[in-house]
């Protein structure tokens, strides 16, 4: 039923949705300029041992650079890496999509799930995990401790509300 007097029943609100990403503090015009910095100064520097007669240490200065290449080009490609959590008074559901684009779900019924964090008392929180059912699926591993506590005060507040239940008010 469409009309906006009805009630719906196979709609359900969404009282949570998060896409979890790993930081990166280095853009592609960042890259660039530490790429053409590395390689100028390791240029130099071969430049000047292989003026001295030095001529092997030249090539060495070249694989610095292309070993300091594939190491970002690496850290870029972990970074395609999310996770997204989605709260229905029905249903949390969790999509982890690796780096390589493997997908991976999981499905719980948010009025038996817990949220286990683990603390550690100089850095806060190390761990978050979903546990229902004897099933235990970590999430947000690449979050900072702030963001780890800011994220699961969310989620809890979330599941707070799909266990009060759904309320239907006509006049909203």
């Amino acid at each position: 039923m469409t009309s906006g007097n009805d009630f719906d029943p196979g709609y359900e609100a969404e009282l949570f949705s998060a896409r979890l990403t790993p930081h990166r503090s280095l853009n592609r015009t960042g890259f660039l300029v530490v790429m053409a910095f590395i390689s100028v100064v390791s240029f130099a520097a071969g430049m000047a041992f292989l003026l001295m007669g030095a001529w092997p240490v030249f090539g060495f200065f070249g694989f610095d650079v292309l070993a300091i290449y594939w190491a970002f080009r690496i850290n870029f490609r972990r970074a395609r890496a999310s996770e997204e959590i989605r709260v229905t008074p029905s249903e949390l559901r969790v999509r982890r999509i690796s780096h390589r684009g493997h997908v991976m779900e999981f499905s719980f019924n948010p009025l038996w799930v817990q949220l286990d964090r683990k603390t550690h008392a100089e850095f806060g929180i190390e761990r978050l995990y979903l546990v229902s059912k004897g099933r235990r699926v970590a999430i947000g591993s690449f979050l900072g401790a702030e963001e780890k506590e800011s994220f699961s005060k969310a989620l809890m507040a979330a599941l707070q509300s799909a266990k009060r239940g759904v309320t239907y008010n006509p006049l909203s």
